[in-house]
């Protein structure tokens, strides 16, 4: 059989991996990394993905779509509070869903999750020297059913056979545990760039049995990046009173350094943050300058409301357990926010023990993923894993009650049938609203979906006998169907979310990206090689400034290449060429430094983040019925 890969499709950043000799590693991307961007840019009819779309944000905010995660499978009415805080343009579709917009074109945040998930499994397919066609993709646990159909729907368009959808946590159990032979009680903390999920597992011997999972899927490291970014805006606006907020490049540079700043006071007691012509000064129109000394102390207190919402979801996986805290073994920090001391310390006071620090945050749910694949390919033997679904599914009966058929928590996959009846006379049809969540009337929990079962004969109340069936799936989709016993009659719906795609939008996305391939790999490749001259450019003019006994005649032929390189850049030139000038500079700028004995810092760190990995439809209410069911005998 094939080899199957395993995809973490973070918020921020994303790592595909593989079985090899047994075990799980991480594949490299393209630049040598071992995580991707995930992000998408639209430049001069370019499409970039991952590294080189997240170096050019702040010159193209409108055109470069970050966070797509937070709005896959979630409706406009859902997102409000991300739409607004976006440097890019986010709209409402005719489907009531989310699209991006840049430019003449809109994207669903399917089609750029998927443009994401290719770039990783191309660069794969590369290193593997075999095309990779089939996949398991983690979500957070929390997910719903369409954020999980749409990220299956985002394989699809990525050209890939998604084998399993995986809760992140549990798969992060699986890389963890996979020597285990002793059972252990594990709780996986996993605080990513945009959701949070905490779930509490039993694992040993080659079984991985989820007791609880919780979470929350708006918390997250880019939660804390916004803190920081409100807290400068704020100030500036006091002091120059100018909201940079308003300004989308200007967002998109506060952004990328709150991120930047997050990452150092990890290991920093204080950074600061220097963002010069940040903006125009209205009065005087003199440029304007942001610098700002931000401490650890300063920064805990800036996202102090954030952490306090990471206390519900794990004593909720506790109490859902059965457990106390003193009956957990281990507990694995998952997600590059985890990084944060802050969020360990929180972790100590709530459990009351030290975190396991022996896994990579960043890469141990990708590993994770890459086993179950080898599980579901034959390539794993002896590992059985047994996840569950996070919320509660019923239906809405009498009086806008949520009756409950299938307990959050519950092993997957499951089937659950229920029989219910009529609460009128004469009734002869019935319609299933199908909900999600803990709440006890049916308007405050998530609506999946509806779907009628009529022709039924007509009976006194009471007299009918209606069998709802509840069939979830491994990866958590849900089916439902409703059938009368005396006549037979039968109703079903696969829940999908009125903003999940149809089918043949499916079909036309994956031949559009299709298309695209072989000009998107061309585009790719001239970027990376516009990447590396002007890398190589930089490099040039930091030797000559500080070079300082250099002479005229020794510093000529480096800049004449650096020139050269200039003209390149802002050309619209071929790679073949980019090549030739950069094997030119490099050379200028070799023989440079052999005359002038030093060694330029190559200063091609980022700051950016390197372990932050990490979003249904309202019914229609034309010609609704209300729900008149009863459990049967009540």
């Amino acid at each position: 059989m094939a080899k199957a890969v395993g995809i973490d499709l973070g918020t921020t950043n994303s790592v595909i991996s593989i079985m090899e000799a047994g075990e799980p590693v991480v594949l490299v991307n393209s630049e040598g990394n071992r995580t991707t961007p995930s992000v998408v840019a639209f430049k001069e009819e370019q499409r970039l993905v991952g590294q080189v779309a997240k170096r050019q944000a702040v010159l193209n905010a409108k055109g470069t779509i970050f966070e797509a995660k937070r709005f896959i499978g979630r409706t406009w009415d859902e997102i409000q509070h991300e739409a607004e805080r976006a440097p890019y343009e986010v709209v409402q579709g005719k489907d009531g869903g989310v699209r991006f917009v840049v430019g003449d074109e809109r994207f669903t945040p399917e089609e750029v999750s998927a443009m994401v998930l290719r770039k990783l499994v191309n660069d794969a397919s590369e290193q593997l020297g075999q095309k990779i066609t089939k996949a398991v993709i983690t979500v957070p646990a929390y997910f719903n059913n369409a954020q999980r159909e749409a990220t299956q729907n985002a394989g699809k368009i990525a050209g890939l056979e998604v084998l399993r959808i995986v809760n992140e946590p549990t798969a992060a159990a699986l890389a963890y545990g996979l020597e285990k032979k002793g059972s252990e009680t594990v709780l996986v903390f996993d605080l990513g760039g945009g959701t949070f999920d905490v779930s509490v597992l039993e694992v040993g011997d080659g079984v991985f049995e989820v007791r609880s999972t919780a979470g929350d899927t708006h918390l997250g490291g880019s939660d804390m990046d916004y803190a920081v970014v409100n807290w400068l805006a704020d100030e500036f606006k006091r002091e120059y009173d100018v909201d940079l907020r308003k300004d989308k490049q200007a967002l998109q540079r506060l952004i990328e350094a709150s991120e930047k700043a997050k990452i150092e006071l990890s290991g920093l007691p204080e950074t600061t943050i220097s963002l010069p012509f940040i903006a125009m000064d209205p009065a005087s129109n003199a440029p304007l300058y942001l610098e700002k000394k931000l401490t650890r102390s300063k920064f805990e207190e800036l996202i102090g409301s954030l952490l306090q919402r990471v206390r519900g979801p794990v004593e909720q996986a506790l109490s859902d357990a059965k457990l106390k805290k003193e009956q957990i073994d281990e507990i694995i920090l998952v997600g590059g926010s985890t990084r944060v001391p802050a969020v360990k310390r929180l972790v100590k006071e709530l459990l009351g023990k030290d975190p396991n620090q022996t896994v990579n945050p960043d890469e141990v749910v990708a590993l994770g993923a890459a086993i179950q694949a080898g599980v579901l390919t034959g390539e794993v033997e002896d590992i059985v894993l047994l996840d569950v679904t996070p919320l509660s599914l019923g239906v809405e009966t009498k009086g806008g009650v949520f009756t409950k058929l299938i307990e959050r928590n519950t092993t997957v996959p499951v089937r659950k049938t229920e029989t219910f009846t009529t609460a009128d006379h004469n009734q002869t049809g019935v319609e299933v609203h199908v909900l999600q969540g803990e709440r006890t009337m049916a308007t405050d929990n998530k609506s999946l979906g509806r779907f009628k079962l009529d022709g039924l004969p007509a009976m006194p109340a009471g007299m009918p006998q209606i069998e709802i069936t509840y069939d979830i799936d491994a990866n958590g989709v849900l089916n439902v169907g409703a059938k009368e016993k005396s006549t037979g009659k039968e109703a079903s719906i696969t829940i999908q979310n009125t903003t999940t795609l149809a089918e043949d939008e499916v079909d036309r996305m994956v031949k559009d990206a299709d298309r695209h391939a072989d000009e998107d790999k061309v585009r790719r490749e001239n970027a990376e090689a516009m990447n590396q001259l002007d890398a190589l450019r930089l490099q040039g003019e930091k030797a000559i400034t500080e070079a300082e006994g250099a002479t005229d005649e020794q510093k000529a032929p480096l800049r004449a290449a650096i020139d050269d390189a200039k003209s390149a850049l802002d050309a619209q030139t071929p790679k073949a060429e980019l090549d030739a000038k950069g094997q030119t500079l490099a050379s200028a700028l070799q023989t440079f430094m052999q005359a002038t004995q030093t060694t330029p810092d190559d200063g091609s760190s980022d700051g950016g983040a390197t372990g932050q990995a990490e979003s249904n439809a309202e019914a229609d209410d034309d010609d609704v019925i209300d729900a008149d069911f009863k459990p049967a005998g009540s």
